[in-house]
């Protein structure tokens, strides 16, 4: 090999750093200094994954992704989205022209099934306070996308290049990473528990009968919220992407999905979420690259990267509002609930709990003085009790994704063998940081402008 084909090949290990200072460089700094998978075998993954194309994950089943117009109600939307078994899609304008390829005319954001329940919450709570002269809808959080979606000026780009670095093959990742995903997601859908992020359950049909048929919200339309919206846009990649530019912007840049589109082409060709990458690694076991890895104890490769200090938890005694509003303000999906100061893990609250103090009067009548371990007692099934998912810190690698997967949930906690503290959490964000980083000038190479209108808004 030449020097220069050496030089080509090769990643330093220092990644560079972009001006703007954000909560992302923060994370990904912090991770770095971390972590403990020796560096050479994260520059091959890293190198690996450049190379292997978007167009190569696999397709969504049934071949098309779900889109919300923009000028349904609310209710549709949700019903939607509880219909096809998905927490998120794109929303498509209707006044763009439908052959047009312009997505920057054509999509409008994404609405999250997560974000309804909060601008829900905050409207019942506003009810409820005469004196708040604030619109729910320019408050509501999770909902990707915007009025900035006009001023993003480029699409991510993908790389090409050869196809294998000291044994370790795009291809094999590929088909590995993309290929074993098929039937997977499914599947989990079919055996969600309550914090499940692809779909929401009987639970939800009941949501959308009780309450969302009831104003503001059969009169509130997608496009009204999706306006209202000040957070990360919707970015779209193209076809010929590397899945090195999906994973940053699965972990690093905080997104949990990403639209997939072809250049000339009007429609989405995929829709690429944080939980369809973690089932694609979890059908990695028993290949070599992986399991080199993944059978390692979490406490060998740095994990959890958050110390115990750094875990936002809520007490079994605060109050309920209190914990979605933790939840809220740190753009998190869920909480673990504690006791004392050790902090013994008993239970775990999330964002689509919301719904229950909607479907159950004796806890909607009193939600400003439930406690949450009052809301969590109240909202389970007679009889039925959902521990907390958890891990220790000599846990594998592959049982935390083979839990996440299996269990189809955003984080797994990781608690002391003796008192059950809780000592960290891992996320799927987490898992997925694991396995690279960002090499020098990929920011601006290859994510550039729309990445750059992330970073603005923090």
């Amino acid at each position: 090999m030449t020097e220069a084909q050496q030089e080509e090949r090769e990643i330093p290990k220092s990644p560079k750093t972009p001006k703007s200072s954000s909560c992302y460089d923060a994370y990904f700094e912090r991770i770095q200094a971390r972590k403990k998978l020796p560096s050479s075998l994260q520059e091959n993954l890293t190198y690996a994954f450049s190379k292997v194309p978007v167009s190569s994950f696999q397709a969504l089943q049934g071949g098309k992704v779900i889109e919300i117009v923009a000028d349904i109600f609310i209710p549709d939307a949700v019903r939607t989205l509880s219909e096809h078994k998905i927490l998120s899609a794109p929303v498509r304008n209707p006044e763009a022209n439908q052959t047009n390829s312009d997505w920057r005319e054509r999509y409008l954001g994404i609405i999250d099934y997560s974000a309804v329940l909060l601008w829900v919450l905050e409207s019942a709570e506003q009810a409820s306070s005469p004196s708040s002269a604030t619109s729910a809808a320019t408050t509501a959080g999770g909902i990707g996308g915007a009025g900035a979606v006009g001023a993003i000026g480029a699409v991510a780009l993908g790389v090409t290049g050869p196809a294998a670095v000291a044994g370790l093959t795009a291809a094999a990742v590929c088909s590995a990473v993309a290929g074993s995903a098929v039937g997977k997601i499914g599947t989990a859908a079919e055996n969600e528990d309550k914090d499940s992020p692809t779909t929401a359950d009987k639970l939800t049909e009941e949501f959308d009968k009780v309450i969302l048929q009831d104003e503001p919200c059969k009169s509130t339309t997608v496009k009204s919220i999706v306006k209202s919206f000040r957070g990360a846009p919707f970015l779209p990649v193209a076809t010929d992407s590397s899945m090195l530019s999906i994973l940053l912007l699965l972990s690093k840049y905080r997104m949990r999905n990403v639209p997939v589109i072809e250049y000339g082409q009007p429609e989405l060709k995929n829709y690429i979420t944080q939980s369809a990458v973690i089932q694609g690694l979890e059908g990695c076991k028993g290949m070599e690259w992986f399991d080199c890895i993944a059978e390692k104890s979490i406490s060998d490769l740095g994990l959890p990267f958050m110390s115990s200090d750094e875990v936002i938890s809520v007490q079994s005694n605060d109050l309920i509002l209190e914990a979605f509003n933790k939840m809220k303000d740190n753009q998190i999906g869920g909480l673990p609930v504690v006791e004392g100061q050790k902090k013994k893990i008993v239970g775990n609250v999330s964002v689509s709990d919301i719904r229950y103090l909607f479907l159950k009067h004796e806890l909607l009548s009193n939600f400003r003085k439930l406690t949450v371990m009052d809301f969590l007692t109240a909202s389970k099934e007679p009889g039925k009790s959902i521990p907390p998912i958890t891990c220790t810190i000599q846990s594998t690698l592959v049982n935390v994704i083979e839990t996440l997967a299996s269990k189809v949930v955003h984080r797994i906690y990781v608690v002391g063998e003796e008192e059950g503290e809780v000592v960290g959490v891992i996320t799927l964000r987490d898992v997925i940081s694991c396995f690279i980083y960002e090499p020098p000038n990929h920011f601006d190479a290859y994510l550039g402008f729309a990445v750059k209108e992330i970073l603005k808004k923090q």
